[in-house]
């Protein structure tokens, strides 16, 4: 409510409260200006009141100060008391409680009456405004349908205009192509006219250009009169042509046809002589370094046969071409001095500063030409051809000088395998040149193979130079290590005879693993030429395949052969073993001497099967290192390719399979070796008396027999050489066969002899030794065998009337045990044939 309506309605009710006791309440006179802007109802309510409630006057200003309010009470109808009141109602409750309420109801009443009235005159405002609004509306509706109507009629004019715009400019544009052809035609024509007249003058006479135009004798048109020689010519050529096709069908043509053949020739000869004299003005141009000049010359010569001439012109007078100065300065700088020894080394830091001289001249002379010729790409491909074609190609013929296979290099001069270096370098180091020459710029040049091509020759028979270079190497090297036995053997200290003990096969050269490396060396080397110089998968499997089969031939001859010498001197030592075996009729002093050599020739048996041993050790080695070589450098380069790789693997097998069969004569005849060892410490140490001790009242010897003991330590003496040398299958076979062997010379041994109860003792003392011995052989067939020699030695210890009933849970050895019992000393006399033939019918 607006402050004027407040104060009014505050001055009317002071009027009216002043009255209120004796008259009726006039009525409320309420604007309704009051009721607009910030209106507030609670403001209005307190006007009313606050005349007959003073307290509710004071509310706003009492709420907030407790101090002030505390002495009063507050009433149940909600109004304050005061401290009057509080004193009348000590007095008694005789007055009411809300004494203003009569005041307030009719104060109410006359406000609702009053609202009432203010709603009916809102009510007719509303009316007369919404009247007035629709008026307006449908005015404003009419005048917005006439705007549309204008629009519409303003956009058609529009698209009138425009269609005639378009019109319009259609036909300009089509005035003006007319126009712009009809000037072209005109140009055309006035050109051809030019033309036709500068050609007559080119067909006046043969040979004579005296009478041309001066545009073509001024220098300062030289490009303009070029461009029309060459129109001329074209036109001149292809009439020419023209009626060189008709000739066969009509000869009225023939005048005409000569007359344009001399115009042909005489702009042959004009356009011949102005390209020479803009040639020589390049030239000169050239020689003091003026690149405007050269290129108006080069932008000219550019019409003749698209500058062709001019290209081969610049690239052919560059000095490095045709100063005969610097290619002897390339042969000096990569082959060095006349005379002196050529390495790889040397020649790759020779190409290495010659390529970059190469480089540093191309860069600079591309600088010149990307500033003087048009087509700069085009004669960066000539420059860069001609330098590959020319100055390397020189310098590769003086370097790469491709042998004979019929008649290799000797190896003093490097051989082949010196060729197949220089050739690796040179390739290497040159496409390193082509890579750097295509950084450059060389247009559409085929600069990777333009290099291809300068070493298709050398390439075309490189497998078979590799190989025969690889067969060079390993000759070289037999040759080396015979020269060297021989050396050693020259310088020995004596033979058999004059050192006891001494190996029949030490003038034998042993394999070596370090000679394999260096084969294993060459061959790395070789497959990695086969890298560089095989592109292709399929190609570079096939090489890598034929320089791996090499080794693999080596290899296995080199072990093969040596397997062959360590057999060589285990054959030797047997065949002095049969020279020592004598006869039971001779002298004592024979028989000494045939002992002592006897003990020389097992001495060098004994040499020969550790030499053996070793070989065959070394042999596995050189296998291993072969194989390891082949997983880890051959098997990725042969698998791209379907076959290769498996075919390879079965190669190495069947390399292998010669040195696996002599490593097997050698280990058998390593077994004979020990047999026969075995068998002389037998017979010689063995005693009659070891098993049937005499009836002397001396404590019976129940220790090992010596010729036991004998055997035992030469076993692990010799043996040593065969734990170390041998592992896996291979040792597990040939101990197993060792131990048959021995356990059947026992048997066969010890049928020699007669067993008393004590002799049994004593060999079953023996047979343990033995069976300990063998135990480390890890074999547990020759484990079983031994155990069940212990348990039939139990015949010479039971008593006779025990035998049946010992071989109970063995009936398998009851025949070998039947030949063990016949050795027995009292077989005879206590008739023992009879009772096992009862006992054991079947043997029988």
């Amino acid at each position: 409510m607006k402050a004027g309506g407040i104060d009014g309605v505050k001055s009317y009710r002071s009027e009216k409260m002043s009255n209120s006791g004796s008259t009726n309440a006039p009525p409320l006179i309420l604007d309704i200006e009051d009721f607009k802007g910030d209106f507030s109802f609670d403001a209005l309510f307190g006007n009313l009141v606050n005349e007959l409630l003073p307290s509710f006057q004071e509310e706003d200003t009492d709420t907030m100060g407790h101090s002030k309010t505390g002495t009063n009470d507050v009433l149940p109808n909600g109004s304050l008391r005061t401290p009057s009141d509080a004193g009348k109602s000590a007095q008694g409750l005789s007055m009411p409680l809300f004494p203003e309420v009569d005041a307030l109801s009719e104060l109410f009443k006359v406000s609702c009456k009053e609202l009432m009235e203010l709603q009916t005159q809102i009510d007719a405002r509303l009316n007369n405004v919404k009247k007035e609004v629709s008026v307006q509306d449908s005015k404003h509706r009419k005048t917005l349908a006439e705007l549309e109507k204008g629009v519409d009629g303003l956009f058609d004019s529009f698209a009138r205009l425009d269609s005639r715009i378009s019109s319009v400019g259609q036909t300009a544009a089509k005035i003006g192509d007319h126009l712009q052809s009809a000037d072209a035609q005109r140009e055309t024509a006035t050109q051809t006219i030019d033309l036709i007249k500068y050609l007559m003058e080119f067909n006046s006479s043969p040979g004579d250009l005296m009478e041309l135009s001066p545009l073509f004798s001024d220098d300062s048109r030289v490009s303009e009169a070029a461009s029309i020689a060459q129109k001329l010519r074209s036109f001149a050529e292809e009439d020419v042509g023209r009626q060189g096709l008709g000739v066969a069908s009509t000869t009225g043509n023939a005048t005409a046809s000569r007359g344009l053949e001399v115009a042909v020739a005489n702009l042959q000869d004009y356009c011949n002589e102005l390209e020479n004299r803009l040639l020589a003005r390049f030239d000169a141009a050239s020689q003091r370094r003026e690149l405007s000049t050269m290129a108006e010359c080069g932008k000219i010569l550019s019409k003749f046969n698209r500058g062709s001439s001019a290209m081969q012109h610049y690239v052919a007078t560059r000095p490095m071409f045709i100063d005969v100065e610097v290619m002897n300065a390339d042969t000096r700088l990569v082959l060095g001095d006349q005379g002196s020894q050529v390495s790889p080394s040397n020649v790759a830091r020779g190409l290495s500063s010659l390529y970059k001289e190469i480089i540093d001249t191309v860069r600079k002379e591309s600088a010149t030409i990307m500033a003087v010729f048009p087509s700069p790409n085009e004669v960066m491909a000539i420059l860069v051809q001609r330098v590959l074609e020319q100055r390397v190609t020189a310098l590769l013929d003086k370097l790469l000088q491709k042998p004979s296979l019929l008649n290799p290099p000797p190896m003093e001069e490097g051989g082949l395998l010196l060729y197949l270096r220089m050739l690796a370098v040179a390739y290497e180091k040159t496409q390193e040149l082509a890579r750097d020459l295509r950084t450059l710029g060389c247009g559409d040049l085929d600069v990777e193979g333009l290099t291809e091509s300068l070493f298709s020759a050398h390439k075309e028979d490189y497998p078979e130079h590799e190989q025969a270079s690889l067969g060079q190497l390993y000759k070289a090297k037999m040759e080396e290590l015979r020269a060297e036995g021989q050396l050693s053997e020259s310088s020995g200290t004596g033979t058999i005879g004059r050192s006891k003990g001494a190996s029949l096969s030490s003038s034998h050269q042993q394999i070596s693993v370090t000679v394999v490396t260096e084969f294993v060396r060459w061959n790395e080397e070789a497959i990695s030429r086969c890298v560089l110089f095989s592109s292709q998968p399929s190609i570079l499997a096939s090489n890598v395949k034929a320089v791996f089969t090499c080794l693999l031939d080596q290899v296995s001859q080199y072990t093969t052969d040596g397997l062959e010498r360590a057999r060589d001197g285990l054959t030797e030592a047997a065949a002095l073993r049969e020279r020592f075996v004598l006869g039971t009729s001779v002298s004592r002093r024979v028989a000494v001497a045939a002992a002592s050599a006897a003990e020389a020739a097992a001495a060098a048996g004994e040499s020969s099967f550790r030499s053996f041993m070793v070989a065959v050790q070394r042999c596995a080695s050189s296998v291993a290192i072969v194989q390891q070589y082949f997983a880890n450098n051959i098997s990725r380069l042969l698998l791209p390719v379907d076959g290769v790789h498996a075919a390879s693997c079965e190669e190495m097998a069947t390399a292998m399979s010669s040195a696996e069969a002599a490593a097997y004569k050698g280990l058998q005849q390593c077994i004979d070796t020990v047999m026969a060892e075995v068998e002389r410490l037998l017979s010689v140490e063995q005693k009659s008396t070891d098993y049937r001790s005499p009836d002397d009242g001396i404590a019976p010897d129940h220790r090992q027999t010596n010729a036991c003991t004998r055997v035992v330590a030469y076993l692990s003496r010799v043996l040593e050489a065969a734990f170390t040398a041998l592992e896996g299958l291979n040792k597990q076979a040939f101990l197993t066969e060792l131990g048959n062997r021995l356990h059947k010379l026992l048997l066969s041994h010890w049928q020699k002899y007669t067993f008393n109860p004590s002799g049994g003792l004593r060999l079953k003392r023996d047979i343990t030794e033995y069976g300990e011995f063998v135990r480390s052989f890890n074999a547990p067939s020759v484990d079983e065998k031994f155990e069940l020699l212990g348990i039939m030695a139990n015949v010479f210890i039971v008593a006779p009337e025990s035998l049946s009933t010992l071989f109970e849970g063995t009936p398998s050895i009851r025949k070998d045990a039947q030949r063990f019992i016949q050795l027995r000393d009292d077989y005879k006399s206590a008739k023992l044939a009879a009772k096992l033939s009862s006992l054991w019918p079947s043997s029988s």
